[in-house]
């Protein structure tokens, strides 16, 4: 990551993926249990890739809370490493039962009553971990309520959430247009970091992440093959890998965070390198590089 106003540093937040080296005598449950939830009608694939991705870079536990009650069977059929199950209609009930190390919201969510019953739970779910993406930021911005929950959460448990918009996500938190947005990246992310007392991932080219206890941060890494449905979803379920493991291997949400954004994108340039983009990338490919890559760190 490079400090926005200092020249760049050489990838110095995947200097901390060493921290999740696994020791011999670990067990899933040091790699952490992760929900994530999503995959209304007509977008469980969104829900997939992030389950996907967190499963390919080391999360003890992926379970996917799937919103599309036609999609389950399928998904197990296809992907037998993820737990999937149909979301309940009592939230709350479904993660104290559960019991998760980390939550992520967003993938596929839709705009049901019972996706924003499922965001209010996470909302109020304690002390863990908390990614929000997609859907789930337009329901906030389109809810004074969730934002007043958002808000409340972060006071009440400082630097456990992180928000990941694209600029169309950003603009619609700020009431502004993407292309204000746009015009001034770095403006609207200290924004977005003032409305939301959150860590902010805003997404684009040179990927901007910032923190009520941190300043902005660039990263330099990616390429226009990035620019495809799915790549945002993979990098949620990335960030919850990493930070569930980091739970227990002294990483906290914030080089959580920065690791994985870093890490999707080289692992994204590599993958032009060679040969294969930017033109026609594709998420699910980057996430074996991106698997690649975490292991190849880990041996260093």
């Amino acid at each position: 990551m490079t400090p926005l106003n200092a020249g760049p540093t050489e990838l110095a937040s995947l200097a901390l993926i060493t921290h999740l080296k696994r020791h011999p005598s670990e067990h899933k449950g040091d790699a952490g249990k992760v929900v994530l939830i999503g995959g209304a009608t007509g977008m469980a694939g969104a829900l997939v890739l992030a389950g996907n991705a967190a499963l390919h870079l080391g999360a003890g536990w992926t379970i996917l809370e799937m919103l599309d009650t036609a999609t389950p069977h399928q998904a197990l059929v296809d992907i037998p490493e993820l737990m999937v199950r149909m979301a309940s209609n009592d939230a709350s009930a479904g993660l104290a039962k559960t019991c998760p190390d980390l939550i992520a919201i967003g993938p596929g969510l839709g705009d049901s009553p019972i996706a924003r019953d499922w965001l209010k739970a996470c909302l109020a779910y304690p002390n863990t971990p908390l990614i929000i993406d997609a859907d789930a930021l337009n329901l906030i911005a389109a809810d004074q309520d969730l934002l007043i929950a958002l808000q409340t959460r972060n006071q009440h448990f400082p630097d456990l959430s992180v928000i990941t918009p694209h600029p169309g996500e950003a603009a619609r938190l700020l009431n502004l247009s993407s292309a204000q947005v746009q015009a001034d990246r770095l403006n609207a992310l200290r924004n977005l970091v003032k409305l939301t007392n959150s860590i902010v991932i805003l997404k684009g080219q040179h990927t901007l992440i910032a923190s009520p206890q941190h300043p902005p941060v660039e990263c330099k890494q990616g390429n226009p093959g990035m620019a495809t449905g799915g790549m945002g979803d993979i990098l949620t379920g990335s960030i919850a890998a990493i930070a569930v493991q980091g739970i227990r291997h002294q990483l906290d949400l914030w080089d959580s965070s920065c690791v994985a954004v870093e890490l999707h994108a080289l692992a994204a340039d590599q993958l032009v390198a060679k040969g294969s983009g930017p033109i026609g990338l594709t998420p699910s490919e980057t996430i074996l590089e991106m698997r690649s890559l975490l292991n190849s760190f880990c041996k260093a």
